[in-house]
Protein backbone atom coordinates (compact mmCIF):
# COMPACT_ATOMS: atom_id res chain seq x y z
CA UNK A 1 0.00 0.00 0.00
CA UNK A 2 1.12 3.25 -0.87
CA UNK A 3 0.91 5.84 1.67
CA UNK A 4 1.64 9.71 -0.01
CA UNK A 5 2.38 12.31 2.47
CA UNK A 6 1.51 16.27 2.31
CA UNK A 7 3.53 18.96 3.66
CA UNK A 8 6.43 16.94 4.73
CA UNK A 9 8.70 18.38 6.95
CA UNK A 10 11.68 16.34 8.23
CA UNK A 11 10.31 15.96 11.30
CA UNK A 12 7.30 14.27 9.67
CA UNK A 13 9.90 11.70 7.73
CA UNK A 14 11.57 10.88 10.94
CA UNK A 15 9.17 9.88 13.15
CA UNK A 16 6.66 8.44 10.37
CA UNK A 17 9.33 6.43 9.13
CA UNK A 18 10.75 5.34 12.64
CA UNK A 19 7.47 4.41 14.26
CA UNK A 20 6.70 2.48 11.18
CA UNK A 21 9.81 0.40 10.97
CA UNK A 22 9.38 0.01 14.42
CA UNK A 23 6.12 -1.69 14.26
CA UNK A 24 5.99 -5.07 13.33
CA UNK A 25 2.52 -5.17 13.01
CA UNK A 26 2.02 -3.24 9.91
CA UNK A 27 3.66 -4.50 6.58
CA UNK A 28 4.13 -3.76 3.34
CA UNK A 29 3.47 0.44 3.59
CA UNK A 30 5.45 2.03 0.90
CA UNK A 31 6.03 6.22 2.39
CA UNK A 32 6.56 9.09 0.06
CA UNK A 33 6.77 12.40 1.24
CA UNK A 34 6.46 15.79 -0.57
CA UNK A 35 7.06 18.93 0.98
CA UNK A 36 4.44 20.27 -1.12
CA UNK A 37 0.74 21.28 0.56
CA UNK A 38 -1.85 19.23 -1.05
CA UNK A 39 -3.95 21.85 -3.27
CA UNK A 40 -5.93 21.45 -6.89
CA UNK A 41 -2.06 21.97 -8.44
CA UNK A 42 -0.44 19.57 -6.27
CA UNK A 43 -3.11 16.75 -6.42
CA UNK A 44 -1.71 14.75 -9.14
CA UNK A 45 1.39 13.74 -7.22
CA UNK A 46 -1.05 11.28 -5.60
CA UNK A 47 -2.14 9.70 -9.13
CA UNK A 48 -0.51 6.32 -7.46
CA UNK A 49 -1.33 6.25 -4.15
CA UNK A 50 -4.27 4.04 -1.99
CA UNK A 51 -4.16 6.65 0.32
CA UNK A 52 -2.53 10.10 0.96
CA UNK A 53 -1.74 12.02 4.46
CA UNK A 54 -2.11 15.66 5.06
CA UNK A 55 -2.41 18.68 7.93
CA UNK A 56 -3.91 21.40 8.84
CA UNK A 57 -3.01 23.71 6.08
CA UNK A 58 -3.84 21.31 2.70
CA UNK A 59 -6.66 21.99 0.86
CA UNK A 60 -9.16 19.35 1.03
CA UNK A 61 -12.20 20.94 -1.13
CA UNK A 62 -14.90 19.38 -3.09
CA UNK A 63 -12.58 19.92 -6.23
CA UNK A 64 -9.54 18.18 -4.84
CA UNK A 65 -11.16 15.12 -3.34
CA UNK A 66 -13.07 14.23 -6.52
CA UNK A 67 -9.48 14.21 -8.38
CA UNK A 68 -8.69 12.37 -5.58
CA UNK A 69 -11.39 9.70 -5.91
CA UNK A 70 -11.23 10.14 -9.77
CA UNK A 71 -6.81 9.09 -9.61
CA UNK A 72 -8.12 5.88 -7.10
CA UNK A 73 -7.06 6.86 -3.40
CA UNK A 74 -9.03 5.60 -1.30
CA UNK A 75 -8.04 7.25 2.33
CA UNK A 76 -7.37 10.54 3.57
CA UNK A 77 -5.75 10.53 6.84
CA UNK A 78 -4.87 13.54 8.92
CA UNK A 79 -1.93 13.80 10.83
CA UNK A 80 -3.76 16.42 13.37
CA UNK A 81 -6.96 16.70 15.06
CA UNK A 82 -8.57 19.59 13.28
CA UNK A 83 -10.67 18.56 9.96
CA UNK A 84 -12.15 21.99 9.30
CA UNK A 85 -10.30 22.48 6.47
CA UNK A 86 -11.97 19.01 4.39
CA UNK A 87 -15.17 18.45 2.88
CA UNK A 88 -16.53 15.91 4.62
CA UNK A 89 -19.86 15.41 2.51
CA UNK A 90 -18.34 15.14 -0.34
CA UNK A 91 -15.72 12.45 1.03
CA UNK A 92 -18.82 10.28 2.92
CA UNK A 93 -21.15 10.74 -0.78
CA UNK A 94 -17.75 9.61 -2.34
CA UNK A 95 -17.06 6.72 -0.04
CA UNK A 96 -13.25 7.88 0.85
CA UNK A 97 -11.91 7.13 4.52
CA UNK A 98 -11.41 10.34 6.90
CA UNK A 99 -9.64 10.23 9.82
CA UNK A 100 -8.21 11.92 12.06
CA UNK A 101 -5.76 12.39 14.79
CA UNK A 102 -7.92 13.46 18.07
CA UNK A 103 -5.96 13.66 20.51
CA UNK A 104 -1.91 14.06 20.77
CA UNK A 105 -0.26 15.10 24.33
CA UNK A 106 -2.97 17.43 25.64
CA UNK A 107 -0.43 18.52 28.04
CA UNK A 108 2.18 20.00 25.16
CA UNK A 109 -0.44 22.47 23.65
CA UNK A 110 -1.67 22.93 27.49
CA UNK A 111 1.53 23.98 28.69
CA UNK A 112 2.44 26.09 25.31
CA UNK A 113 -0.13 28.20 26.05
CA UNK A 114 0.71 28.73 29.74
CA UNK A 115 4.75 29.75 28.02
CA UNK A 116 2.60 32.15 26.04
CA UNK A 117 0.51 33.49 28.72
CA UNK A 118 3.94 33.75 31.13
CA UNK A 119 6.07 35.19 28.55
CA UNK A 120 3.51 37.94 27.14
CA UNK A 121 2.86 38.97 31.47
CA UNK A 122 6.06 38.52 32.17
CA UNK A 123 7.70 39.88 28.90
CA UNK A 124 10.52 37.75 29.17
CA UNK A 125 11.29 37.71 25.26
CA UNK A 126 11.56 41.43 25.72
CA UNK A 127 14.08 40.64 28.26
CA UNK A 128 15.88 38.56 26.94
CA UNK A 129 16.60 40.76 23.74
CA UNK A 130 17.50 43.80 25.75
CA UNK A 131 20.22 41.83 27.68
CA UNK A 132 21.69 40.61 24.96
CA UNK A 133 22.11 44.26 23.96
CA UNK A 134 23.45 44.56 28.05
CA UNK A 135 20.45 46.40 28.64
CA UNK A 136 19.53 45.56 32.55
CA UNK A 137 17.21 47.88 33.02
CA UNK A 138 13.78 47.00 34.46
CA UNK A 139 11.38 49.90 32.78
CA UNK A 140 8.85 48.58 30.89
CA UNK A 141 9.01 45.07 31.72
CA UNK A 142 6.35 45.54 34.92
CA UNK A 143 3.58 42.36 35.21
CA UNK A 144 1.36 40.70 36.99
CA UNK A 145 1.31 37.70 39.82
CA UNK A 146 -0.52 35.40 37.96
CA UNK A 147 -2.05 33.41 41.76
CA UNK A 148 -5.09 35.13 42.65
CA UNK A 149 -5.87 36.09 38.98
CA UNK A 150 -9.29 34.92 36.97
CA UNK A 151 -8.69 33.04 33.87
CA UNK A 152 -11.42 32.15 30.98
CA UNK A 153 -11.39 28.82 29.17
CA UNK A 154 -13.42 28.39 25.93
CA UNK A 155 -13.72 25.10 25.31
CA UNK A 156 -12.95 22.20 28.28
CA UNK A 157 -11.89 19.61 25.86
CA UNK A 158 -8.94 17.18 26.68
CA UNK A 159 -6.52 20.33 26.18
CA UNK A 160 -8.82 22.90 27.90
CA UNK A 161 -9.16 20.53 30.77
CA UNK A 162 -5.06 20.24 31.16
CA UNK A 163 -4.87 23.83 30.63
CA UNK A 164 -7.01 24.48 33.32
CA UNK A 165 -5.52 21.68 36.04
CA UNK A 166 -1.90 23.84 35.25
CA UNK A 167 -3.56 27.32 35.91
CA UNK A 168 -5.17 25.70 39.09
CA UNK A 169 -1.70 24.85 40.59
CA UNK A 170 -1.29 28.78 39.99
CA UNK A 171 -3.38 29.32 42.44
CA UNK A 172 -5.80 30.56 39.76
CA UNK A 173 -9.67 31.22 39.65
CA UNK A 174 -10.65 29.32 37.16
CA UNK A 175 -14.18 30.28 34.79
CA UNK A 176 -14.89 27.85 31.67
CA UNK A 177 -17.48 28.44 28.93
CA UNK A 178 -18.46 24.84 26.75
CA UNK A 179 -21.94 23.93 25.11
CA UNK A 180 -20.85 20.94 26.15
CA UNK A 181 -20.17 21.09 29.93
CA UNK A 182 -18.18 18.06 31.25
CA UNK A 183 -17.65 16.82 34.92
CA UNK A 184 -14.03 16.56 34.86
CA UNK A 185 -14.24 20.46 34.71
CA UNK A 186 -15.75 20.30 38.85
CA UNK A 187 -12.31 20.40 40.43
CA UNK A 188 -10.73 23.31 38.74
CA UNK A 189 -13.86 26.04 38.33
CA UNK A 190 -17.06 26.19 37.23
CA UNK A 191 -18.98 27.19 33.54
CA UNK A 192 -20.38 30.87 33.10
CA UNK A 193 -21.57 31.77 29.60
CA UNK A 194 -19.44 34.15 27.80
CA UNK A 195 -21.20 37.48 28.74
CA UNK A 196 -20.89 36.54 32.59
CA UNK A 197 -17.47 34.64 32.31
CA UNK A 198 -15.48 37.62 29.89
CA UNK A 199 -16.08 41.06 32.15
CA UNK A 200 -14.47 39.06 35.14
CA UNK A 201 -11.28 37.11 33.57
CA UNK A 202 -7.54 38.77 33.38
CA UNK A 203 -6.54 36.30 31.04
CA UNK A 204 -8.52 34.31 28.42
CA UNK A 205 -7.19 31.49 26.95
CA UNK A 206 -9.03 29.67 23.52
CA UNK A 207 -9.20 25.61 23.02
CA UNK A 208 -12.52 25.00 21.49
CA UNK A 209 -12.64 23.65 17.47
CA UNK A 210 -13.36 25.93 14.79
CA UNK A 211 -16.85 25.16 13.25
CA UNK A 212 -19.80 27.92 12.29
CA UNK A 213 -20.53 28.03 15.78
CA UNK A 214 -16.96 29.10 16.82
CA UNK A 215 -15.95 31.06 13.58
CA UNK A 216 -14.96 34.37 15.27
CA UNK A 217 -16.10 33.84 18.34
CA UNK A 218 -13.73 36.65 19.68
CA UNK A 219 -15.25 39.64 17.75
CA UNK A 220 -16.16 43.46 17.99
CA UNK A 221 -18.84 42.68 20.78
CA UNK A 222 -16.57 39.63 22.60
CA UNK A 223 -14.39 41.91 22.57
CA UNK A 224 -15.91 44.89 24.47
CA UNK A 225 -17.09 42.46 27.20
CA UNK A 226 -13.58 41.58 28.07
CA UNK A 227 -11.98 43.50 31.23
CA UNK A 228 -10.18 46.41 30.37
CA UNK A 229 -6.40 45.14 30.07
CA UNK A 230 -6.85 41.72 29.80
CA UNK A 231 -4.90 39.19 27.65
CA UNK A 232 -6.04 36.87 25.13
CA UNK A 233 -4.11 33.66 23.97
CA UNK A 234 -4.95 31.19 21.19
CA UNK A 235 -3.39 27.72 20.44
CA UNK A 236 -6.63 26.42 18.86
CA UNK A 237 -7.84 27.71 15.66
CA UNK A 238 -7.27 31.18 13.98
CA UNK A 239 -10.57 31.33 12.73
CA UNK A 240 -11.84 31.73 16.13
CA UNK A 241 -10.46 35.20 16.31
CA UNK A 242 -11.41 38.10 14.09
CA UNK A 243 -8.33 39.99 13.20
CA UNK A 244 -9.44 43.50 12.26
CA UNK A 245 -11.48 43.58 15.45
CA UNK A 246 -8.60 42.45 17.97
CA UNK A 247 -6.27 44.81 16.03
CA UNK A 248 -8.63 47.88 16.37
CA UNK A 249 -8.86 46.65 20.53
CA UNK A 250 -5.19 46.70 20.86
CA UNK A 251 -4.79 50.25 19.49
CA UNK A 252 -7.58 51.64 22.12
CA UNK A 253 -5.80 49.83 24.94
CA UNK A 254 -8.89 48.33 25.54
CA UNK A 255 -7.12 44.77 24.79
CA UNK A 256 -4.19 44.24 27.27
CA UNK A 257 -2.07 41.60 25.48
CA UNK A 258 -2.49 39.17 22.61
CA UNK A 259 -0.63 35.95 21.94
CA UNK A 260 -1.74 33.73 18.88
CA UNK A 261 -0.02 30.73 17.65
CA UNK A 262 -2.61 30.58 15.23
CA UNK A 263 -3.53 32.81 13.11
CA UNK A 264 -6.50 32.86 10.44
CA UNK A 265 -4.52 33.70 7.12
CA UNK A 266 -1.39 31.01 8.32
CA UNK A 267 -2.35 28.68 5.66
CA UNK A 268 0.06 30.60 3.02
CA UNK A 269 3.14 31.58 5.59
CA UNK A 270 3.17 28.94 8.50
CA UNK A 271 5.83 26.11 8.57
CA UNK A 272 7.95 27.91 5.63
CA UNK A 273 10.62 29.97 5.72
CA UNK A 274 9.81 33.68 4.49
CA UNK A 275 12.61 35.57 6.52
CA UNK A 276 13.66 36.67 2.64
CA UNK A 277 10.02 37.14 1.25
CA UNK A 278 7.90 40.17 1.45
CA UNK A 279 4.78 39.42 3.21
CA UNK A 280 2.02 40.10 1.67
CA UNK A 281 -0.74 39.66 4.73
CA UNK A 282 -1.43 43.34 6.28
CA UNK A 283 -2.85 42.33 9.37
CA UNK A 284 -0.37 39.57 10.30
CA UNK A 285 2.50 42.88 9.60
CA UNK A 286 0.17 44.96 11.62
CA UNK A 287 0.13 42.55 14.44
CA UNK A 288 3.74 41.94 14.77
CA UNK A 289 4.22 45.99 15.46
CA UNK A 290 2.83 45.87 18.61
CA UNK A 291 5.00 45.14 21.74
CA UNK A 292 1.99 43.46 23.47
CA UNK A 293 1.57 41.10 20.33
CA UNK A 294 3.37 37.78 21.11
CA UNK A 295 3.25 35.51 17.45
CA UNK A 296 4.41 32.20 17.34
CA UNK A 297 4.22 30.14 13.93
CA UNK A 298 1.53 26.93 15.60
CA UNK A 299 4.37 24.71 17.08
CA UNK A 300 2.46 24.06 20.31
CA UNK A 301 1.98 20.56 19.60
CA UNK A 302 5.60 20.36 18.56
CA UNK A 303 7.42 17.78 21.07
CA UNK A 304 8.76 14.31 20.67
CA UNK A 305 5.80 12.99 22.75
CA UNK A 306 3.51 14.45 20.33
CA UNK A 307 4.76 13.76 17.03
CA UNK A 308 5.30 9.96 18.15
CA UNK A 309 1.87 9.80 19.25
CA UNK A 310 0.19 11.37 15.88
CA UNK A 311 2.52 8.68 13.61
CA UNK A 312 1.43 5.86 15.79
CA UNK A 313 -2.52 6.66 15.45
CA UNK A 314 -2.00 8.05 11.51
CA UNK A 315 -0.31 4.48 10.60
CA UNK A 316 -2.92 3.01 12.97
CA UNK A 317 -5.76 4.37 10.72
CA UNK A 318 -4.31 3.31 8.02
CA UNK A 319 -3.90 -0.27 8.99
CA UNK A 320 -7.75 -0.23 10.30
CA UNK A 321 -8.73 1.49 7.08
CA UNK A 322 -6.18 -1.48 5.09
CA UNK A 323 -8.07 -4.65 6.84
CA UNK A 324 -11.73 -2.89 6.21
CA UNK A 325 -12.14 -2.97 10.28
CA UNK A 326 -13.80 -0.18 12.09
CA UNK A 327 -11.52 3.10 13.19
CA UNK A 328 -12.73 4.79 15.90
CA UNK A 329 -11.17 7.67 14.36
CA UNK A 330 -13.43 7.86 11.08
CA UNK A 331 -14.80 10.74 10.57
CA UNK A 332 -17.42 9.70 7.91
CA UNK A 333 -19.50 6.63 7.94
CA UNK A 334 -17.18 4.00 6.82
CA UNK A 335 -18.50 3.36 3.28
CA UNK A 336 -14.26 2.18 2.54
CA UNK A 337 -15.47 -0.64 4.38
CA UNK A 338 -17.41 -2.39 1.26
CA UNK A 339 -15.35 -0.65 -1.30
CA UNK A 340 -12.52 -3.88 -2.46
CA UNK A 341 -9.14 -2.92 -4.18
CA UNK A 342 -9.91 -4.88 -7.38
CA UNK A 343 -13.35 -2.78 -7.82
CA UNK A 344 -11.65 0.41 -8.01
CA UNK A 345 -11.40 1.55 -11.34
CA UNK A 346 -8.22 1.65 -13.63
CA UNK A 347 -5.75 4.78 -13.25
CA UNK A 348 -4.18 6.76 -16.02
CA UNK A 349 -1.27 8.22 -15.65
Amino acid sequence: MKLVIFSAKPYDKLYLGGVLKSRSDITSVELVFHEFSLSQDTVSLAHDADAICVFVNDTLDTPVIEALHSAGVRAILLRCAGFNNVDLKTAEKLGIFVANVPSYSPEAVAEFAVALIQTLNRKTHHAFNRVRERNFSLDGLLGRTLHGKTIGVIGTGKIGLAFARIMKGFGCRLLAFDPYPTDAFKPYGEYADLDTLLPQCDFVSLHCPLMESTRHIINEKSLAKMKQGAMLVNTSRGGLIDTKTVIAALKSRHLGGLALDVYDGEGALFYNDHSGDIIQDDELMRLTTFPNVLICGHQAFFTEEALTEIANCTLQNLEDFRRKVPCKNSLVREGHLLVKRESLPVRTV
